[in-house]
């Protein structure tokens, strides 16, 4: 009986320090926005805003702040596209649960929040950034239906809260990214007593100058390394190389139309467990997948009819990695009846069935098989890791004074590879470095 007692409470005990350890990490570079907190009283607002919003309209006026909602219906569109319900949308945002700040090295001056239950981002956004956003809204939404596996970062929302007692009026957006890029920072498999941590994430521009960052993890601070830090590793997508590369050079391209510059792939992975390679390619496993990822009816902008061609596009735009890759096109056969009949060769165009038309919308709007988790467009899995990629930072636009900061970097770093460069130079070099560090 003791040894029953003394076991039942080692165990208990090893249960508590496991308890500990995984709240301990679960916090890691974020910080609970409580009633003493600063942005409390901000953060209870937003709540309280998109709760009406969604039951009401799209400027809705509180207790002392009137919250704005810009292009309502664009973003439930595209939030509809990647089958997120507004009960989960309102549940997430306004749920009883405090919002947390995350902290980072990151040099960006904005304030970042993440939802209690860390599905959605909360950013907020300067007056410029507002306004190319919602100026290029629709060159946005037209890229994401074009291509439906876009890795650009998913607004879902752009809202402002002013204050008109202090005439303060403060811009946010929400967005979808895997949550394991920014937070998530421990993984834990109970199978087999594993456990895996995550404690590296990548912001890779793809050029030299400025771009290490001291890996010495800090208490409370997740630390973003950069391009230099990665020298020596590669991104190993295996089959999904040509696709990663090609999308990128797509979306590149579309950032480059936009006069944009200094985007980043930000970049995390892990490795896969062996009961997630067992079932990696299970027939259950590839139907849940290629359910997922064949469904394009509901893509952002497919019930409004395109201003213009979707799939022309001029050959010099994008010029697509073809290395090892293979095309899958559907053949047509002939049918024959009777016997002893012989077989005439018609003119009539072969009958094109529905499983037909999708798998050639598949291939136009260069879609993959997703794999079976959350926020599954960021998500790329490897031969035996997990990558966790998206582009962000695309507010950048190479005007007057990014132009003089290019003059002065090409006097102070003459030969050598800075991020303020033009928006061609920009998109050619971050496919470079997709290209020569993906395998």
């Amino acid at each position: 009986m003791a040894q029953r007692e003394a076991a039942g409470t080692s165990r208990a005990s090893r249960q508590r320090r496991w308890w500990r350890l995984r709240q301990r990490w679960r916090m890691l570079g974020v910080f609970e926005i409580n009633p003493e907190h600063e942005f409390y009283h901000l953060t209870s607002m937003i709540k309280e805003g998109i709760h009406a919003s969604i039951q009401t309209t799209m400027n809705t006026p509180g207790q002392g702040f009137e919250m704005q909602t810009f292009a309502a219906p664009v973003f439930a569109k595209l939030r509809r596209s990647m089958d997120i319900t507004e009960e989960e949308y309102m549940n997430s945002l306004c749920s009883g649960g405090c919002y947390l700040q995350f902290v980072s090295n990151s040099k960006s001056k904005a304030d970042f929040f993440v939802t209690n239950d860390k599905r959605f981002f909360l950013k907020t956004q300067s007056r410029r950034e507002v306004r190319f956003l919602l100026s290029n809204l629709q060159a946005y939404m037209e890229h994401l239906e074009k291509y439906p596996h876009s890795l650009l970062k998913y607004f879902i929302v752009m809202q402002s809260v002013f204050y008109p007692d202090e005439r303060i009026n403060i811009r946010y957006s929400i967005y979808v990214f895997p949550q394991c890029v920014w937070l998530s920072h421990i993984f834990v498999y109970v199978c087999m007593k594993a456990v895996t941590f995550l404690l590296y994430r990548y912001d890779i521009k793809g050029c030299e100058v400025g771009r290490w960052t001291n890996p010495t993890l800090t208490q409370h601070i997740i630390k973003v390394l950069k391009d230099n830090n990665f020298e020596g590793q590669h991104i190993a997508l295996g089959e999904e190389k040509c696709w990663f590369v090609n999308q990128m050079k797509m979306d590149a391209a579309f950032l480059q139309e936009l006069n944009v510059l200094d985007y980043s792939l930000l970049l995390a992975h892990q490795p896969l467990h062996q009961d997630e390679l067992d079932g990696k390619h299970s027939l259950a496993n590839l139907v849940i997948r290629a359910t997922k990822s064949v469904d394009l009816q509901d893509s952002p902008t497919a019930s409004d009819p395109p201003n213009v061609p979707l799939l022309e596009e001029a050959a010099d735009q994008v010029v697509l990695d073809t290395t090892d890759c293979g095309s899958g096109q559907p053949q047509g056969a002939a049918e024959a009846t009777g016997e002893g009949i012989p077989l005439q060769e018609k003119n009539c165009p072969p009958k094109e069935t529905q499983t037909d038309s999708e798998l050639q919308e598949f291939h136009e709007h260069h879609c993959r098989l997703l794999p079976n988790c959350k926020n599954s467009i960021h998500v790329i899995d490897g031969p035996d890791r997990r990558y966790f990629v998206g582009i962000i930072d695309i507010f950048t636009v190479y005007g007057s004074k990014k132009r003089l900061e290019n003059l002065w970097k090409n006097i102070r770093f003459p030969g050598r590879a800075f991020s303020t460069v033009s928006p061609p130079k920009y998109s050619r070099r971050f496919c470079q470095w997709i290209q020569e560090h993906t395998r």
